[in-house]
């Protein structure tokens, strides 16, 4: 999970790729550089992405088994809605205290 701003979209074959600018990863199993690319499967039912735009994503990483392809993916069960404040409040007070 995290929060980023797409940057740009492109279309290749069956998918669309997002450039995507991380601005705050809350939770995540795999490391986040500063920018990503997001891809996403045109028959994927996600609302569509704008550029410019900052969303909260969870989205999953997959390396094929010859570990020669290595992406973010945002899958029909996966989650994107556009960033609020109030989406930063949720994730501060669903994050485990200690």
């Amino acid at each position: 999970v995290f929060r980023g701003r797409i940057l740009a979209r492109r279309l290749v074959g069956q998918e669309t790729r997002y450039e995507v600018e991380v601005k705050r990863p809350y939770r995540h199993r795999f490391p986040l550089v500063a920018r990503e690319y997001l891809w996403v499967a045109n028959t994927c039912g996600c609302p569509q992405l704008r550029e410019g735009g900052e969303y909260l994503l969870m989205a999953r990483r997959h390396v094929n088994h010859e570990h020669t392809l290595n992406r973010i993916l945002l899958q029909d069960d996966g989650y994107a809605r556009p960033w609020t404040p109030r989406e930063e409040r949720l994730l501060r007070e669903a994050a485990p205290h200690c």
